[in-house]
């Protein structure tokens, strides 16, 4: 049946012939164009190849990646520094403080450590350091006066850690007895760390004074036999050089720390700290009497560090009240 030029040509099967099983509009000049279009594979519809980089260079600098930072390289201490004065002064120092850290900043799981509280009470002593240091400036008039407020320091960072050890079993057996029944056995089973601490404290001071009295007083210095003057000299320049900072530490350690009492209950520094101060200032009034200046200079002097140092102890045990949930009687 004609078709009219419409049906499948009389092609054998080409596309676009007139054979039969052809198309009768097929694609006269071949197959069409492929998806990636006619110039090659995909370059997303770029019939000219891929973009330019926007960035010809591989790295941040345009020829090459430059040299690193050089390395500083370590000076070389000559030998003859680890002979030298100042060497062994900071081997002894280090070396005593290591071993008071060790005896008398004991650190446990349980106590609690506030980096807060440490900086006040670290800004307290700086700024209680510069009152003193301006006091003397405006009313000080004596001329020996910086020589005997540097006595007067060191003399009570010497006395501190006895006035501990005489107030202070007063101060935790007043505690223990106002802390509720059931919790006295307990408070009295954490001691160990206190008594140890002061043990400690005690034994060093007996033994360094216990060498200088009696290389003093027995002249063993004065003997012709060299093999007992050389170890009893060394012996005297230990417990010197060494000693006698090692205890320097060994008191203001236990003086901040109340000889460990924390451990007891965390409420017990506060506390001792605060009763402490004042037997130090009425200790200093009747050692060395009122400062010099008038009225008002001698009771901001006399009156300043016991206060200030009751208003950080009164805020220190807030702070454990408030944000640890700690109490006298907890």
């Amino acid at each position: 049946m004609a078709t009219g030029g419409w049906g499948p040509g009389p092609g054998s099967g080409q596309a676009g012939g007139n054979g039969p099983g052809g198309q009768g509009w097929g694609a006269p000049y071949g197959p069409g164009p492929t998806p990636n279009g006619p110039y090659g594979p995909g370059n997303g519809g770029n019939p000219y190849g891929p973009p330019p980089n926007p960035n010809p260079y591989p790295s941040p600098y345009p020829y090459g990646p430059q040299p690193g930072r050089p390395v500083p390289v370590a000076r070389r201490r000559s030998c003859l520094w680890y002979f030298s004065p100042l060497f062994l002064a900071v081997l002894l120092l280090r070396s005593a403080h290591r071993v008071a850290t060790k005896l008398f900043v004991h650190e446990s799981g349980d106590r609690i450590v506030d980096r807060t509280v440490d900086r006040v009470q670290v800004a307290r002593t700086v700024l209680g350091a510069l009152a003193t240091i301006g006091l003397i400036l405006a009313y000080g008039v004596e001329k020996d006066r910086w020589n005997n407020a540097a006595e007067a320091g060191f003399a009570n960072a010497i006395v501190t850690p006895f006035l501990l050890i005489c107030a202070g079993p007063l101060v935790i057996l007043g505690f223990i007895y106002y802390a509720p029944p059931h919790l006295r056995p307990h408070l009295r089973s954490r001691l160990r760390a206190p008594l140890k601490a002061v043990g400690w404290f005690l034994l060093s001071l007996a033994v360094v004074a216990a060498i200088i009295y009696f290389v003093g007083s027995s002249g063993v210095m004065e003997s012709k036999n060299p093999w007992l003057v050389v170890p009893v000299a060394l012996i005297t320049m230990a417990a010197i050089f060494w000693g006698l900072p090692f205890l320097f530490l060994a008191s203001l350690y236990s003086a901040r720390s109340a000889f460990n009492t924390a451990h007891v209950h965390p409420m017990l520094p506060p506390v001792v700290t605060g009763i402490l101060v004042w037997l130090l200032a009425i200790f200093n009034l009747i050692s060395e009497g009122m400062p010099a200046g008038p009225p008002v200079a001698q009771f901001c002097s006399l009156l300043g560090g016991p206060l200030s140092v009751t208003a950080v102890s009164a805020w220190e045990m807030w702070r454990l009240r408030t944000r640890y949930s700690v109490t006298v009687r907890g």
